[in-house]
């Protein structure tokens, strides 16, 4: 199958680059005899393409070339861009898509592109791939310089490519020239209306209070966590909204019906119908988009087969101006799509889909979202990825990145991805050779050695990759202190090999960018064990001398290196600075508890282990990223026993309990302290009840609660925080979701 996928490949993208009668003089000496030609009624894009041309000879060879058109051409040696009577006569066939072709004869250059920005790719892949220039990242294009610029005689490099849209979501595709060099599309140049669309159309601040009907019946109650798809208002309504939107936006490809992020579909009866139909939800999103296609055969509509509207609908095809957009986000990275065991559903799904129609796209995540600057090391899938879905149908792919903030490897990343998108037929390691040459000059081979060394180590010590997972959880597998001071040493060769070199100094320094936050991260875990930021100091520990800085140099950098945000969502760099002098700012706490054995009812989540059960006596505080220092308990009370050691004279226990609705991790409703001698009989110490959010309330808080004692002797601390057993309907949660308790500490005082 992989051999056929690879001839397929080669016969998408046919270069050949023959020169059986000698070469084309186009630059000789620093002059030219060459002139542009142009149509004589060029479009905008033909235009653009001829000045790009001109420009770039100018700059590689100082030739200037004039631009004219086919009217004004008089059999001098000519560059002919775009779809000239000339150029159609030699060339006759059509184009697909937009695809183009780059051809030479004795003594003329052609230049023909298919629809869209196809002349476009054509010559910057004209620049590239024959005069070797290089756009690597949103930086100045790499141009080497010379008096002679040749082509091959009889040249014919005819390329389309293997998908209709191509997105990698990195900041260097922010770049208008790198867009179009590397043959990229942005979304918002082609969706008229883009991702989960429902509430844009409709949005429930304004239309929920008068029309409830419109909106999803769930648990016998009207709610707005998505529409009723059955509710023929909801129908005429959206004619009405496409009618206008797209005479406003006539240029648009795509228009995106698609429901909410989150669960709550409509079980009103008629949605419940022909959802049982169609063997679940998808079934009246499909029904009702091919209705509103059918009302706008000229359009073509996308929606998304993702979380509840996964799989095909048993009886309803999607209609032929349908498009599918599947999602991958419930597969871990650390292997292809192909094999991956958590992307067995996926792979059932592809197939599904792909048995009823043939317009799917896929929309792919690269990244760690909750922690864009982790080190994740997936690179070496992305042909495997793109090859398996072009052999299964798959039309066009948003690869999703970190948007405009850096992560890890972002212009790596981006730069592979373009190259695979257009051709999957080319190597991850060919590509890669080029970037990290041409990117990091004589630091290269030391950043290759790193991304391998990463890689290696990731499939030896057999770490799972989630796109929401965290580098402190990997503390003992591929970020391991001691893996990192391995890949730290390969990219101290790789600063000392461009020493003197500013520039690419910089990259280097925000390619250590991940390890150092992973170094911060996990030391906020280790606390006071080895590798973390507290130091002993008499009967304590303080913050050791040598962390502020070290916070204060991280910071600086990730602002040089354009790091907007952390996580999706998530703090500036600013943010993360305020994180740190905060944890500075604190005493630590000298508790009895401290290093005390810790026995649970309940066990922590296993996504989320912390320090397990010690973490409640390891003298940490939690913050407000709840995968560290918190005990992460998933729809079970808190009931947790605290071993002192010996019997202890107790005034005062003192908890924090971290409230986070968006992650549905709620206060307990009731926090119970007891005490004891014998571990077996506990007497009652203190009981408080927390107030309920009664109305919507998304950021995250830490909630501290304190208990005094009268002076009690106890060996045995018992804490019991009751987990909330309905999440408030606000939250709109999946009707299986229960809500989560977190506690950093039992201070026992």
């Amino acid at each position: 199958m992989m051999h056929s996928l690879l001839l397929i490949m080669t016969l998408l993208t046919y270069n050949s680059c023959q020169s059986s009668k000698g070469n084309i003089d186009l630059v000789s000496g620093g002059s030219s005899k060459y002139v542009i030609i142009l149509p004589d009624e060029a479009t905008k894009h033909e235009t653009k393409a001829a000045a790009l041309l001109q420009d770039y000879i100018k700059r590689l060879s100082g030739a200037s070339l004039p631009i004219i058109t086919e009217k004004a051409f008089k059999d001098q040696p000519g560059v002919f861009i775009g779809n000239t009577e000339y150029t159609s006569s030699l060339y006759p066939e059509k184009l697909k898509g937009e695809g183009f072709l780059i051809a030479t004869g004795k003594q003329d250059i052609y230049i023909k592109g298919g629809t869209g920005k196809g002349i476009l790719y054509g010559v910057y892949t004209l620049l590239e791939n024959y005069f070797g220039c290089r756009k690597y990242a949103d930086i100045p294009v790499f141009i080497p310089v010379s008096k002679q610029l040749q082509l091959p005689q009889q040249l014919r490099d005819r390329q389309m490519p293997a998908f209709l849209y191509r997105e990698t979501y990195y900041p260097a595709a922010f770049n208008d020239e790198y867009l179009e060099w590397h043959k990229l599309h942005r979304f918002e140049d082609l969706w008229g209306l883009w991702g989960h669309s429902f509430f844009k159309i409709l949005p429930p601040k304004t239309y929920f209070a008068a029309h409830p009907d419109y909106y999803a019946l769930v648990n016998g109650k009207r709610q707005a966590s998505q529409l009723c798809l059955s509710n023929e208002g909801v129908y005429t309504f959206m004619v009405d909204y496409f009618r206008k939107a797209i005479a406003d936006n006539p240029d648009a490809m795509y228009w995106s019906i698609a429901p909410e992020d989150g669960g709550g579909f409509c079980t009103c009866d008629q949605c419940s119908k022909a959802n049982a139909a169609e063997g679940g939800p998808q079934g009246t999103l499909i029904r009702f988009i091919n209705r509103i296609a059918a009302a706008f055969p000229a359009q073509q509509f996308t929606t998304l087969a993702y979380q509840y509207t996964a799989h095909p609908p048993l009886k309803t095809k999607p209609a032929g101006n349908v498009y599918i957009m599947l999602s991958s986000i419930d597969a871990y990275r650390q292997e292809p799509l192909s094999s991956i065991s958590s992307a067995a559903a996926f792979r059932r799904d592809l197939e599904g889909w792909s048995a009823v129609t043939e317009h799917i796209f896929l929309w792919d995540y690269t990244t760690q979202f909750t922690n864009y600057l982790a080190p994740f090391p997936d690179y070496n899938n992305q042909q495997a990825n793109l090859q398996y879905l072009a052999a299964h149908k798959v039309q066009g792919v948003f690869s999703q990145g970190s948007g405009d903030t850096y992560s890890d490897m972002a212009a790596y990343n981006s730069y592979l991805q373009a190259k695979l998108l257009w051709n999957p037929g080319l190597t991850t390691e060919e590509i890669t050779s080029d970037f990290l040459n041409g990117y990091y000059g004589k630091a290269g081979p030391f950043v290759a050695q790193y991304l391998q060394a990463l890689t290696n180590t990731l499939h030896i010590t057999k770490t799972q990759l989630d796109i929401y997972g965290n580098p402190v959880n990997n503390y003992k597998n591929y970020l391991s202190p001691e893996a990192i001071d391995q890949y730290s040493s390969l990219l101290d060769k790789a600063e000392k090999a461009v020493e003197g070199n500013d520039s690419l100094l910089a990259r280097v320094y925000n390619t250590r960018l991940p390890l150092e936050y992973t170094v911060l991260q996990q030391s906020r875990f280790f606390g006071t064990e080895k590798f973390g930021y507290l130091i002993p100091e008499g009967n304590g520990f303080t913050v050791n001398p040598r962390w502020p800085e070290r916070v204060k140099k991280f910071v600086a950098q990730c602002k040089l290196a354009g790091v907007k945000e952390l996580s999706e969502g998530g703090g500036s760099p600013a943010t993360y600075q305020q994180e740190w002098d905060q944890i500075f700012s604190r005493k630590w706490i000298n508790s009895l508890a401290f290093r005390g054995k810790v026995s649970l009812v309940n066990s922590w989540a296993e996504d989320y282990p912390a320090k397990k059960e010690q973490t409640l006596t390891d003298g940490l505080q939690g913050d407000k990223d709840f995968s560290i220092n918190w005990l992460f308990i998933y729809g079970k009370d808190l009931i947790a026993t605290v071993d002192l050691g010996t019997e202890q004279t107790v005034k005062e226990i003192q908890l924090n309990f971290l409230q986070d609705a968006r992650h549905y991790i709620f206060n307990p409703t009731d926090i119970i302290v007891e005490t004891s001698v014998d571990g077996a009989n506990f007497t009652p110490a203190g009981k408080q009840q927390t107030s309920p959010l009664a109305t919507e309330e998304y950021d995250a808080k830490i909630n501290t609660y304190r208990f005094s004692l009268p002076a009690v002797k106890a060996r045995y601390i018992r804490v019991t925080g009751k987990c909330l057993q309905t999440i408030p309907a606000w939250r709109d949660a999946p009707a299986a979701k229960k809500a989560a308790i977190c506690c950093d500490e039992i201070y026992v005082l």
